[in-house]
């Protein structure tokens, strides 16, 4: 006899989340069940990465089978639309010396993560211009929250209150690990260059 039912599984978080331009916005453009099927599935990788930063990129979506069944013109074309409805984000980031186009999650909590940075900004640096706003929203989806604080306070406690500073501490926990210890150096000592050049490098440019 088969079950009409969905298994219980053992995973209590196995439900995913949708940003609400996803049925105000996206939905009604999308065209077909092919792109139905695949913007909801990109929405599953991204919320089941367990790494930070949390993205995927297009050479990532087109190794998993049912998005590459779909096609590549189909999933441009998802893509595009998700990120003109603000259902997605979309970045430009050097990984491994090769610019990838990165998409993450636009969601509920980006507003409240885009408050707290630009408050932490404001209270430690100084008045936010539209320029560091943008970098400042980029950096909030692409860090966790607490990375972003501490960077804050590293900043202010190194009496270093500039975005920049923060840009590469956040730049160096990301490309050698928060808890290696590494950071904890005199970030002075070390080539500035290797920030710009490096997988986030966009946040550290102005």
């Amino acid at each position: 006899m088969v079950s009409n039912q969905f298994p219980a599984s053992s995973n209590k978080t196995d439900s995913i989340l949708l940003p609400e331009p996803f049925f105000t916005r996206l939905m009604p453009e999308i065209q077909d069940l092919a792109e139905l099927k695949t913007v909801l599935y990109i929405f599953y990788l991204i919320q089941r990465k367990q790494e930070r930063p949390c993205f995927v990129t297009c050479e990532e979506l087109l190794s998993h089978e049912l998005i590459a069944s779909v096609g590549e013109e189909i999933l441009h074309r998802v893509l595009e639309l998700a990120v003109d409805h603000d259902a997605l984000l979309h970045s430009t980031v050097n990984i491994k010396g090769k610019d990838e186009d990165i998409y993450s999650l636009a969601s509920e909590s980006d507003q409240y993560t885009d408050n707290n940075i630009f408050t932490l900004y404001e209270q430690n640096i100084g008045i936010i211009t539209p320029m560091i706003a943008e970098e400042l929203k980029d950096a909030g989806n692409l860090y966790p929250p607490q990375w972003i604080e501490e960077a804050f306070k590293e900043a202010v406690t190194m009496n270093k209150r500039s975005w920049k500073y923060i840009a590469r501490i956040l730049e160096r926990w990301a490309t050698e690990g928060k808890d290696s210890g590494k950071h904890k150096g005199d970030i002075k000592k070390d080539d500035p260059d290797k920030y710009v050049k490096g997988k986030y490098g966009h946040l550290v440019r102005r």
